[in-house]
């Protein structure tokens, strides 16, 4: 785009579904029911490790932080969205879209940090149970929550400054439900390679790390497995860090098909963005923090018994 075109942008278009208005509707009617199950299913666990002093434990503190982080992260994401489905008007400020990349960045770093040290504590506890309690005291498993959170906000905050000091131009639509921060980046009338430089650093740092971490934990966790001789005893450990499993591979799965497919990543702000794209999108926005409670209280006796005695509890004082 030639640099006569180049304006002071005040606002974006997110195309979305736009055209599509049944899809729009059914779309709507999905989401919002998702949204409610997340803060139901979520909430619930949040309640349930503060409440029941056998979950009070580093494990169910990561989660209540994971669970919390997704309630906060959908909580940002979906409600704009569900407006943008009822709505003619699709648009949305250049404050708020940066507002939008900075949350949306924060809570996704958050979110992998945050996963990684939940291997890490997974780890420690198959690997060296009898360290366990002196290598995950209160006094370690705190500042890890804590430093996930700081990286968060640190490492959006320095990749959506770079974005919004970027001259645009005047071809504001966004093919997104939301702001994301690779699309509104293409719609720069600049040289983007410095801060696709700095988001390569950030991928690497943020996300790439902690799967690292995540495969080494659970490497030496599955060699630790395989050394117990009853197969009784090796599918009670394993028990222990199947769900954390599932959701990784989820989570991350979803984030490799969405960033790494080349398709994607050529047609971000194209009119002929693939389908596909955007539904992933919503997959990973919605589905993944819908799910994560699922798991974990089909996955987890600690859980399901500590649902099952907030709800006798609950009946007993009516």
């Amino acid at each position: 785009m030639e640099w006569e075109n180049q304006t002071i942008l005040v606002e974006f278009f997110l195309k979305g579904l736009s055209g599509y208005p049944r899809l729009e509707l059914l779309f709507f009617v999905v989401v919002l029911i998702m949204y409610v199950v997340i803060l139901l299913g979520n909430g619930t666990l949040i309640l349930i490790s503060i409440l029941d002093s056998h979950l009070h434990t580093p494990m169910y503190f990561f989660l209540g932080n994971l669970s919390f982080l997704d309630i906060c992260y959908t909580t940002v994401s979906i409600p704009p969205v569900l407006v943008s489905f009822l709505s003619e008007k699709k648009t949305i400020s250049f404050s708020g879209c940066a507002v939008q990349m900075f949350l949306g960045l924060a809570m996704g770093t958050t979110e992998c940090v945050l996963l990684g040290m939940m291997a890490f504590d997974r780890y420690v506890a198959i690997c060296n149970p009898l360290r366990y309690s002196v290598i995950m005291s209160k006094g370690s498993y705190v500042p890890m929550a804590a430093g996930s959170w700081i990286i968060g906000v640190v490492n959006s905050a320095v990749q959506t400054g770079c974005v919004v000091q970027l001259p645009f131009c005047r071809n504001n639509v966004i093919n997104h439900f939301t702001c994301e921060i690779l699309a509104v980046m293409k719609l720069a009338c600049a040289d983007i390679s410095g801060n696709e430089f700095i988001m390569l650093v950030a991928t690497t740092l943020f996300i790439m790390t902690p799967l690292l971490l995540i495969i080494i934990s659970y490497t030496l966790i599955i060699i630790s497995i395989l050394r117990i001789h009853s197969s009784e005893g090796r599918s009670k450990v394993f028990s222990t860090c199947s769900a954390h499993l599932t959701v990784v591979i989820i989570f991350y799965g979803t984030i490799l098909f969405m960033y790494m497919k080349p398709k994607s990543k050529e047609t971000l702000n194209s009119d002929d963005m693939d389908a596909t794209d955007k539904l992933v999108s919503v997959f990973y926005g919605v589905m993944t923090p819908m799910i994560n409670p699922l798991i974990y209280s089909l996955r987890n006796k600690d859980v399901k018994e500590a649902v099952k005695h907030l709800l006798r509890r609950k009946v007993f004082n009516k």
